[in-house]
């Protein structure tokens, strides 16, 4: 009797299979992978590999980077991938920082955009959008783009619909005011979602983005991810997308050496954060 390929021993995963799957990952979205991470990688291999019918990695990362179905299925592996754990309100001080930053924007007559960089499945872009909403006692002058490299956590995002699970931080009355919910799900109200704008975005091709002027940048727990010099890159290219006055907030220790140009260091002792210097006659 032939042995069904589910109950079968998993094929091997020696250095050079380990090493072609670590260098596609960091070319194709930058990020990099320890050795620790090798069981990770190859038992998420394992599972995509039983679902879509290959025995060995050899033949599935062929199909990957030559078929005309490798686009599609590149797509599902980021997905498996990318660390994708998240939280309303993750890092209360920066969210503070964001808040205490549109209070004193708050006079502005501009619209105040708001980018979430590895907005995950959307946690932190509707977080934003609640402190928006909240400090700009609802106006209509604020809007939110949220960004990801992989396109499954983007449609989960849009969805806006999370377990109770998620809510253990959220105070009762943010509950009330921003969700709908019924049994075990909450789902983000549509006067709040409306706000949120989610678009695919690979952070290390930023340079061909058309995304600009921004007046606060949202991004933490992604750089951690990749190279030291790419993390500079990657918060040079952010920072070039801020409007004068605007606010860039980086993970703490993620870029402990990069010194970027015209912005300058938010005094903060719980928080990493740039403002980017305002042009001469401009408020």
């Amino acid at each position: 009797m032939t042995q069904h390929w589910s109950y079968a021993a998993s094929p091997e995963f020696d250095d050079r299979q380990f090493g072609q799957w670590r260098e596609l990952l960091e070319r194709r979205v930058g990020m990099q992978l320890p050795d620790q991470r090798r069981s990770f990688i190859q038992t998420n291999l394992n599972i995509r590999m039983r679902e879509v019918g290959f025995s060995d990695y050899q033949s599935y990362y062929n199909h990957v980077v030559e078929s005309a179905q490798g686009i599609a299925e590149w797509s599902v592996l980021v997905d498996r991938f990318t660390v994708q754990e998240t939280r309303f309100f993750r890092d209360v001080a920066s969210f503070k920082l964001v808040e205490r930053y549109l209070e004193k924007r708050k006079q502005t007559q501009k619209l105040l955009n708001l980018w979430s960089v590895g907005c995950a499945t959307g946690e932190e872009p509707y977080s934003l959008a609640m402190i928006a909403h909240d400090v700009l006692n609802g106006e209509k002058n604020f809007s939110v783009t949220a960004t990801d490299v992989s396109l499954p956590v983007l449609a989960k995002a849009r969805a806006a619909s999370y377990h109770m699970r998620k809510f253990a931080q959220i105070p009762v009355d943010l509950q009330n005011r921003f969700f709908d919910y019924d049994a075990d799900r909450f789902q983000i109200k549509p006067f709040l979602k409306s706000r949120v704008a989610f678009a695919r975005l690979n952070v290390v091709e930023l340079e061909r983005s058309p995304l600009k002027d921004f007046d606060v940048i949202y991004c933490q727990n992604l750089l951690i991810y990749f190279r030291r010099w790419r993390r500079k890159d990657i918060a040079n290219h952010l920072a070039e997308r801020l409007a004068p006055g605007g606010m860039l907030i980086l993970g703490s220790g993620e870029v402990t050496d990069w010194v970027p140009q015209g912005l300058t260091r938010v005094r903060d002792d719980h928080s990493l954060a740039f403002i980017k210097l305002q042009k001469q006659g401009m408020e």
